[in-house]
C-alpha cells in the first residue's frame, strides 16, 4: 500500500483549516475516493484517495505548469500537438491544454469512474465544463498503466502530462509504482512521437527519477519547481523522446 499522507487539516501546505465538508465517498476497484469541500463560495473541492491527498482547487500553478512546459519543450514548428494528459483530478490541467489553441487532440485517462462523474454531472463541472465540450477533448475511462502497456501499435502522442500521484516516490497504489520502473518508461516512450515531450508531477524532487529518466533513453531530462506555502516545492520532471 502507498503511504498515506495527512488529511487536508494538516496538509504542509494548508495550515490550519475548518473541517471539510464530505459531498461523495465511493468504494471502487482501486479503494476509496471521497471529494470534499471546504469554504463558501467559491468552495474549495479536495479530491482524497485511499486516504491520501491528492490535490484541491485551492491553487492549481503546478497542474498549468505540467501542461505549459510540456508544450514548451516540443521541437519548434510541430503544428496541432496530441497530449495524453493522465489524471483528470480537478481539471486543471485539461482547462489550460483546452485554453491553448495549439495543441490538436486532448485525451484524458482517468481510471475512477467517481471523479468523471464529478466533473461531467457534479461539483467540479464548474471547473472543467468548457474543456470537456471542446470538440478536441476525449477522456477515456482506463487506467494509465494499463493504457500505456497495452498500447503497441496504438496512437502516438506529441506529449504525455503524466499526475495520478503524489509524485514517483509516493504512489496512490501500489500498482501504480510500475509507471515508473524501466517497463513503464519504456511504454511511455513508446508512445511518444520522435522528440515528443514526457511531464511528470511531483510533489517533491526526485534525482532517481531524473536517473531512471536517463537510464531509459530519454534527453534533455530537467526539473522545474513551484514554490508551495510551506514545505517542500512541487515540480515537474521533464524528459524527450529521441527525434
Amino acid at each position: 500500500m502507498a503511504p498515506v499522507s495527512p488529511s487536508y487539516e494538516t496538509h504542509p501546505a494548508a495550515g490550519p483549516q475548518e473541517a471539510p465538508r464530505i459531498l461523495d465517498r465511493r468504494q471502487g476497484p482501486y479503494g476509496e475516493v471521497v471529494l470534499r469541500a471546504r469554504g463558501g463560495t467559491p468552495a474549495v473541492y479536495e479530491i482524497i484517495a485511499n486516504g491520501c491527498f491528492l490535490m484541491d482547487t485551492s491553487d492549481g500553478r503546478s497542474e498549468r505548469l505540467l501542461i505549459d512546459a510540456a508544450l514548451s519543450e516540443l521541437p519548434p514548428g510541430r503544428t496541432r500537438p496530441a497530449v495524453l494528459i493522465g489524471g483528470l483530478g480537478v481539471g486543471f490541467s485539461l482547462v489550460r491544454a483546452a485554453e491553448e489553441p495549439r495543441w490538436g487532440r486532448i485525451a484524458v485517462v482517468e481510471r475512477e469512474a467517481a471523479v468523471i462523474d464529478w466533473h461531467r454531472t457534479g461539483p467540479l463541472s464548474a471547473v472543467s465544463a468548457a474543456a470537456l465540450a471542446d470538440p478536441r477533448t476525449e477522456i477515456l475511462h482506463t487506467d494509465l498503466v494499463a493504457y500505456l502497456r497495452d498500447g503497441a501499435g496504438q496512437d502516438a502522442f506529441d506529449a504525455l502530462c503524466l499526475d495520478i500521484d503524489n509524485g514517483p516516490d509516493w504512489t496512490v497504489t501500489e500498482d501504480n509504482g510500475s509507471l515508473y520502473s524501466p517497463t513503464g518508461l519504456a511504454a511511455c516512450r513508446d508512445r511518444l512521437t520522435p522528440g515528443g515531450v514526457l511531464a511528470v508531477w511531483s510533489a517533491q524532487p526526485s534525482p532517481a527519477f531524473e536517473q531512471a529518466l536517463r537510464n531509459a533513453g530519454f534527453s534533455g531530462v530537467r526539473t522545474e519547481e513551484i514554490p508551495v506555502v510551506r514545505g517542500v516545492p512541487d515540480v515537474v520532471h521533464l524528459a524527450r523522446k529521441g527525434a
